[in-house]
């Protein structure tokens, strides 16, 4: 036997899978590495580049040689300037000490289960949840517990099912609004009575807001963090992945309680030391810098949703709602799901790449089998070809049938 085949892993790994969003993404990349054209709907990233100004305090970084190690935490600078942007633009109250620079938004999450969970502590997700946030939790020794939405609810997470959901086990609830995958969007006054039944119930609450300005009329951004008094109970990861169209540079951070804070930096500094200083620079070139670019983006994302909600409703048996948020659609295909023997969303996402050479995520990896995730975060033209596409698979599906 070989020796990687013999190899004990430790029961954390053991515990987890590869992202699903990444494996499909990586078989859509090995059909094009053979010559076929993908319509690719499978990963959020935001196919617009990195605005001017950021990359130009990047270069300017390298440029005056800061290129060395930095703060656990980050450097100060961008720390104060996070806070500054999270209160201007969110209405939050943080100081600097409150601050921890990540690399992306997913460490930020990763470092607040990290320090909160431990084996047996149950943690509260709404399902459909974003692929990594039981994976997250399981890595840590925890229990993710479900907490279902639905779709003729808009997928919004309602106060009462929290409440419902609680037990002397649990530490901890995830909240992500707007939501990846079905773009849903918790209405202020929803959010606000959740945040109240934590704080009687005694658990934390972990806002990922890496979608906060991604908001279609009339939501606006907001985040729990603007809460009176709230600051002691929630923890707040964010990004300048979405919002500034930053994906590979990894620029995240988390606004949380000092002594929580000052545990992820701990954290940090015996894993990754610190976030890349010239990321840093870019982050912070970012936060000081003009949001206009962010105005530019939604406007085209609302163009493009409009034009793939007609496209998707237009598929017989298909039913989708329209999200209020974020750059995602998350249709039902249960009625669907049997074409082409299919045996779930899995098995339909599988041949949808192999015979469409359309890329998207089965709902199985969101906790919501029957349904399918698209991204939209790609061009007008792509989505045009992708729409196609779907349509001359399903017909002839149909007739088949």
């Amino acid at each position: 036997m070989p020796v990687t085949e013999s190899i004990q892993f430790a029961d954390r790994v053991n515990r987890i899978v590869v992202s699903p969003a990444m494996a499909v993404a990586a078989e859509a990349e090995k059909l094009r590495q053979r010559g076929v054209d993908v319509a690719d709907f499978s990963l959020g990233e935001p196919d617009f580049p990195t605005p001017e100004h950021i990359k130009q305090a990047a270069i300017s970084a390298i440029q005056q040689n800061y290129t060395k190690y930095t703060a656990a935490a980050g450097i100060a600078p961008l720390r104060q300037a996070i806070v500054e942007w999270h209160r201007a633009h969110l209405g939050s109250n943080y100081e600097p000490s409150e601050c921890v620079v990540t690399t992306g938004g997913k460490h930020a999450l990763f470092h607040t289960i990290s320090c909160l969970i431990s084996r047996g502590d149950e943690v509260l997700i709404p399902a459909p949840y974003w692929v990594s946030f039981p994976d997250m939790v399981k890595y840590a020794g925890g229990t993710p517990v479900l907490v279902p939405t639905v779709a003729e609810e808009h997928f919004q997470l309602r106060a009462a099912e929290v409440h419902r959901a609680i037990t002397e086990r649990t530490r901890l609830l995830i909240l992500n609004s707007p939501c990846n995958p079905t773009g849903a969007v918790i209405p202020q006054k929803e959010y606000e009575e959740i945040l109240g039944v934590c704080l009687r119930r005694g658990i934390w609450l972990l806002a990922d807001e890496c979608y906060s300005h991604f908001v279609y009329e009339p939501e606006k951004p907001y985040s729990i963090a603007s809460v009176r008094d709230s600051k002691p109970y929630i923890i707040v990861a964010g990004s300048c992945s979405k919002t500034f169209s930053m994906t590979g540079w990894r620029m995240g951070y988390a606004l949380a309680p000092a002594p929580l804070a000052a545990a992820m930096m701990k954290v940090q500094s015996q894993s990754v030391s610190n976030p890349t200083s010239i990321a840093q620079h870019a982050a912070l070139g970012a936060m000081r810098g003009p949001m206009d670019t962010v105005g530019v983006m939604l406007a085209e994302y609302a163009r493009r949703r409009k034009r793939m909600l007609e496209g998707l409703r237009a598929i017989a048996g298909v039913r989708c709602t329209e999200p209020q948020g974020a750059f995602y659609l998350f249709p039902d295909f249960t009625a669907r799901v049997a074409d082409r023997g299919a045996v779930d969303t899995t098995a339909l996402a599988r041949t949808l790449l192999e015979r469409a050479h359309v890329a998207a995520v089965p709902g199985e990896a969101f906790g919501a089998p029957g349904y399918i995730r698209f991204s939209y975060a790609t061009s007008m033209e792509r989505i045009e070809e992708g729409l196609r596409r779907l349509e001359r698979f399903f017909a002839a599906a149909g007739a088949a049938a």
